[in-house]
């Protein structure tokens, strides 16, 4: 296993990126490349960090934290160019919010556990918002919901949403009563249904609503629901590519098989697999 990073590493690939980036000498694509244009990438690159993580790949999980690296010094390195900031300011940003965050490691706070921690966070950046609100002249006060990227994935954004609400009373008390609003949602959504015409953006926001409360039914158990989501997909994946092999091998096609065949086959697919995955 190699060393960590160190700072020679580190300067190493801000270098690349300032040579990269070089109008004259640079490459053409890495010139032409705007924090718009980036961003998708950056994206991208945290999903993968994440994927490496599920699959418990150490190897990859290293290469992708590399690619998640470079991403902030692209950024950093186009925002040094406009006169804005650089990779330290980065860091030094980024320094000065976990020292301020974390009072009782840094000063001589003491908080018992992990729990008053979570509560102790929350009340840190909840003072934050306040004084960005006051800071920057907003014209309204602070939202508890301040801060909330709209750029998160939906799964995880109505998490943040749900748990920033909660933190001032506003939340169910038991994992039940959100299963009886679940059943109402999908009531809801059936009474769009049959409707005598369908309105399609009154069923979008039915099904909205569903997959809202899936994810505070999930929070309620302490659930993670993008993980649970991905960990449906690989089930489902894993699930439907032994049904394809198992028809394969009785000499047919899925796409030739009728509704009730693929029922059967899917069913036998999961026995197959039973206790794998």
């Amino acid at each position: 296993m190699s060393s960590s990073v160190t700072p020679s590493n580190f300067e190493r690939l801000v270098e690349i990126m300032s040579r990269l980036r070089d109008p004259d000498t640079g490459c053409p694509w890495d010139v032409e490349q705007t924090f718009a244009t980036i961003a998708p990438y950056t994206i991208e690159e945290a999903y993968e960090v994440a994927d490496a993580v599920e699959r418990g790949d150490m190897d990859e999980l290293r290469d992708e934290l590399g690619d998640l690296l470079l991403q902030v010094v692209f950024h950093s390195r186009m925002a040094e160019e406009a006169g804005m900031f650089d990779v330290e300011d980065v860091a030094n940003s980024i320094s000065e919010k976990m020292l301020r965050r974390h009072p009782h490691v840094f000063t001589d706070q003491r908080i018992d556990n992990a729990e008053a921690q979570t509560i102790a966070w929350e009340d840190i950046k909840a003072a934050e918002r306040d004084n960005k609100a006051k800071r920057t002249g907003a014209k309204h006060p602070a939202s508890v919901l301040d801060g909330v990227a709209n750029g998160l994935p939906a799964l995880t954004r109505a998490l943040k949403l749900q748990k920033r609400a909660a933190r001032v009373g506003f939340d169910w008390a038991d994992a039940r009563l959100v299963i009886e609003k679940f059943r109402e949602e999908l009531d809801e959504l059936d009474v769009e249904l049959n409707a005598n015409t369908l309105d399609q953006s009154r069923v979008q926001d039915e099904v909205g609503d569903l997959l809202f409360t899936c994810v505070n039914i999930a929070r309620q158990l302490d659930i993670d629901p993008e993980s649970a989501l991905r960990h449906g997909n690989i089930k489902f994946e894993r699930r439907f590519r032994e049904l394809e092999e198992n028809v394969r091998a009785d000499g047919n096609k899925p796409q030739s098989m009728s509704l009730d065949a693929l029922e059967e086959a899917w069913h036998a697919a999961k026995a197959s697999l039973a206790g794998k995955y």
